[in-house]
């Protein structure tokens, strides 16, 4: 049958199937992007870099092996001419090839004077991002609620990326990463013996998934010793003190048994650190006598401390503000 109505003659099938899945259920469950579960999920700011803030330069150290391990170290303009202290530097899901996480290593080298070493936690295998996002211009329409290919593009590659982020961090659980940092962290001890007498021990910074690691060696543990006459043994902690930014699947149990001095730059209503775990890791803490401190920042996004390029200035702000807090509590302890 023709088409007599000149407005249907000329209607594109897109705007056809934009109505279908207003009037049909199925298809706006399948357009629509799914609300974020219970479960904490790593965020884009955890998995992607920022654009590197122009003006910053190349990454000032190196990329090569301790322990067997791949590692950037970089070390104060001085050293060892003049002494330094050792700063072990816990990346996020972007890892050790992060030209961001590079140039933060070279910043605490450089203003703290440290010798600072950061391991690839995640062997070569960094977290997948998201960057797929940027060359598609229906999935453009989609994040920005328009077009139904687009929501639907939107959905397939938020979905799989989901998928993709779940089995990463299957490939990446603690009794993976754990060991590469201890090895790690003997490697340096023996390497820059120098820098940890003149420091009375190992520092340690970490962001995001990183985070969550300077508390674990921060902890003091118990264990059965290699006779039954010794009893229990205590090893840890492993650092003299730590500092964190925006820490990513923690719990109130890494806090249980954290004896070494840690800073906590924590971000308001984030979702991968819940108020109610920081209140309850506050309250750990304040049992255990550790010396802590604890700054919220509202008003920024989660991962927002790690080097990056943003437009709003309070982010800008409180980026430089979160840097100083664990610089100089590293610097006093």
């Amino acid at each position: 049958m023709p088409v007599s109505d000149p407005e249907l003659a000329t209607r594109a099938p897109e705007n056809d199937a934009a109505e279908d899945q207003q009037d049909s259920p199925a298809l706006s469950a399948i357009a629509a992007p799914t609300p974020p579960p219970d479960q904490p999920q790593l965020c884009d700011n955890c998995v992607s870099d920022r654009p590197t803030p122009a003006g910053s330069g190349a990454p000032k150290g190196e990329l090569t092996t301790l322990g067997g391990i791949d590692v950037y170290i970089t070390k104060p303009p001085s050293y060892p001419s003049t002494p330094a202290r050792l700063l072990l530097l816990l990346t996020g899901g972007t890892g050790l090839k992060s030209t961001n996480n590079q140039l933060q290593a070279d910043l605490f080298s450089a203003e703290g004077n440290y010798v600072v070493v950061m391991p690839d936690l995640f062997s070569g295998d960094p977290a997948p991002n998201s960057k797929v996002q940027e060359d598609d211009p229906d999935i453009q329409a989609g994040s920005e609620g328009g077009g139904f290919i687009g929501m639907f593009k939107l959905k397939a590659v938020e979905t799989a990326k989901s998928f993709m982020i779940d089995m990463w961090l299957a490939r990446h659980t603690e009794d993976k990463i754990l060991p590469i940092i201890h090895k790690v962290l003997d490697a340096a001890k023996e390497e820059f013996a120098d820098a940890v007498g003149n420091g009375g021990g190992v520092y340690a910074a970490g962001y995001c998934i990183g985070g969550r690691y300077v508390l674990l060696l921060g902890q003091q543990k118990e264990k059965k010793g290699e006779d039954v006459e010794q009893g229990e043994v205590k090893e840890g902690p492993w650092i003299k003190a730590g500092a964190v930014a925006h820490a990513t699947l923690v719990s109130k149990q890494d806090f249980v048994g954290l004896k070494a001095p840690v800073s906590l730059v924590n971000v308001e209503n984030d979702p991968m650190f819940p108020d109610e775990v920081r209140t309850a890791s506050e309250e750990e803490m304040k049992k255990g006598g550790v010396e802590h401190e604890v700054q919220v920042y509202p008003g920024v996004p989660h991962g927002f401390a790690v080097v990056g390029q943003y437009e709003d200035e309070n982010i800008k702000e409180a980026q430089k503000t979160a840097y100083g807090q664990m610089l100089k509590w590293l610097q006093d302890h």
